[in-house]
């Protein structure tokens, strides 16, 4: 359960309205709905009526509100007691996957000097397989990447999720009539497919996705760097399956276009992790003020 999803009902509640709670809170008022919602899904109760009389507690929520408030009190307090606590000086090594570090690594690293302005930030970017094996050898303290099976070794909690599109160049569109209108999954496969690294999730999908055409089965591509991706489909070497805010700017340029197909592809999942049996309070916080950063709503 979200602390910021209950430090949002509880302001909402004091306030008796979302858009004074909004206001409050520096949110818009989509954002604190998203909230509560989010908050009534994971609880499985209403927790507010509005109506034209405005917005009031359900039974349940007068119920939950002296526990929430507990709660959030609570958090702030660990917050302040642990900052106070935070060593003067000392490194973290964050491991994180190369979709997120294309898209997010300024941001993070920005946000986290303010929070911690004397720990030194060791950063690695890589596949998620690498990373989750670093971890598990205590060669890396937290993990940004892809979501994987749970692992009792393991902290987790969710962190983002995209979706997916397949993308090629207008280059590779002009040469081939047969890559127009909604492509079957033997049309795909007539193409070279560009694709993250072997044994990764996305990996992963092409096989099965791929594994009923048998013989027919297309010419995979790999590569671990995502700009280089990018670069090879911008230059018409093959199509890829990407995560759509990847290929966003792309899109908007025309430098890459959006192929329709039959199969809708998965979201890519991405979650933070760290081990277990790591007691420092670190690695959590930075795992929470990550979250805020990506998915802010």
């Amino acid at each position: 359960m979200r602390i910021r999803n209950l430090m949002t009902f509880v302001k909402v509640a004091r306030l008796e309205s979302f858009h004074a709670a909004a206001r409050q809170l520096h949110a818009t008022q989509p954002a604190i709905s998203a909230r509560i919602a989010a908050l009534e899904a994971e609880l499985g109760v209403k927790v507010f009526i509005r109506d034209t009389g405005g917005t009031r507690l359900t039974s349940r929520g007068q119920q939950l509100l002296p526990y929430a408030e507990k709660l959030v009190e609570i958090s702030r307090e660990m917050k302040s007691q642990i900052s106070q606590e935070v060593p003067e000086t000392g490194t973290i090594k964050v491991g994180i996957a190369d979709t997120l570090a294309y898209l997010w690594v300024g941001p993070l690293l920005s946000h986290w000097r303010q929070q911690f302005p004397l720990i030194e930030f060791e950063i690695a970017i890589d596949i998620s397989t690498n990373l989750q094996r670093q971890l598990e050898n205590h060669e890396l303290d937290l993990a940004l990447m892809v979501a994987r099976d749970h692992s009792s070794a393991m902290a987790s909690q969710p962190l983002c999720s995209y979706p997916q599109c397949w993308v090629a160049s207008p280059m590779m569109l002009d040469q081939k009539d047969h890559l127009s209108g909604v492509l079957e999954l033997d049309q795909l496969a007539r193409q070279p497919i560009l694709s993250f690294p072997r044994n990764t999730k996305p990996w992963q999908y092409l096989q099965d996705l791929f594994a009923p055409l048998k013989e027919r089965k297309p010419m995979l591509h790999t590569c671990s760097s995502v700009e280089s991706l990018l670069t090879l489909a911008r230059q018409g070497l093959g199509i890829t399956l990407l995560p759509k805010p990847l290929v966003a700017d792309y899109l908007e340029q025309e430098t890459l276009m959006e192929l329709s197909t039959t199969e809708l592809p998965p979201a890519l999942n991405f979650c933070c992790n760290w081990r277990a049996d790591d007691d420092r309070i670190l690695p959590r916080l930075l795992a929470d003020s990550g979250r805020d950063i990506i998915s802010p709503e």
